[in-house]
């Protein structure tokens, strides 16, 4: 059976609640179908303000599908919850070709980077189509190799403002596409954990050294998956700083709501 994001049952709470890794606040969802140029259809999620203007768009690239990751690992999950409330954010996430989560499961099957390609190009379309603004790419691990590869080159390039990635390991994404990044003059933020596996700050900083503009954070005690809320609330506060005017602002998006609160199945 397919999630139905309207399923969540919100309560009002006497007083304000504190946002935990399962709290879901307030936002217009819907699930939605994106259809690429080879004739997969991708199955996915939108999340909007539920009131008040989009400040940004995120479209969300998953991890690696043959190691767990789809559009519900946990830092995408969390960003649905909470961004559209808390910042103004809209979040679109999807399952690239042959992946499968609560939401279903897409056409085709994994093509180690290369047909999903269309799978990228598919989710601006739908983004543009939806005339929704100020849409960054967000990768995170193997979705940080589509933003790299994809994300600076025609047709993509001309319709996002820029990338932020989440540890990336710079497996399929090769010098080559770093230096499109560098012509294309658009920003990108790396978020690099202390404890990757794979690419640490120091390397990091050294290979996207070829992208002048690119900004590497280090963080410091994260692991690979950004597993505990300390770790996801970091990641949020800088991606909102990065997509939006205002930002997380000097403390950080808040961390309790006022309002009706859902809580989602673990």
């Amino acid at each position: 059976m397919t999630f139905d994001p309207a399923s969540y049952e919100f309560s009002q709470p006497a007083g304000p609640s504190p946002i935990r890794a399962s709290t879901v606040l307030p936002a217009r969802r819907e699930n939605v179908e994106l259809h690429t140029e080879d004739g997969h259809t991708l199955v996915g999620e939108l999340a909007l303000p539920e009131s008040g203007p989009v400040l940004a768009t995120l479209i969300t690239l998953h991890p690696l599908p043959t190691h767990g990751g789809f559009m519900d690992s946990h830092v995408y999950r969390k960003a649905s919850y909470r961004l559209p409330a808390l910042a103004g954010v809209a979040v679109l996430r999807f399952n690239t070709r042959g992946t499968t989560s609560p939401r279903g499961t897409s056409d085709g099957s994994f093509e180690e980077g290369i047909g999903e390609r269309f799978d990228v190009e598919a989710a601006v379309r739908f983004a543009v189509e939806r005339h929704l603004p100020n849409r960054w790419l967000v990768g995170w691990s193997f979705g940080t190799e589509l933003a790299l590869m994809y994300g600076a080159v025609e047709p993509v390039a001309s319709q996002v403002e820029g990338a932020v990635l989440l540890s990336p390991p710079l497996h399929r994404a090769t010098d080559a596409h770093l230096r499109k990044w560098a012509e294309s003059g658009k920003p990108l933020t790396v978020l690099v954990p202390e404890h990757d596996d794979y690419l640490r700050p120091a390397a990091a900083a050294e290979r996207f050294s070829l992208v002048p503009q690119a900004r590497v954070v280090g963080v410091d005690g994260a692991k690979h998956l950004w597993v505990g809320e300390k770790h996801a609330a970091r990641v949020l506060n800088e991606i909102v700083d990065v997509v939006t005017e205002a930002g997380a602002g000097p403390a950080g998006l808040p961390q309790e709501w006022e309002g009706p609160v859902a809580t989602a199945a673990a």
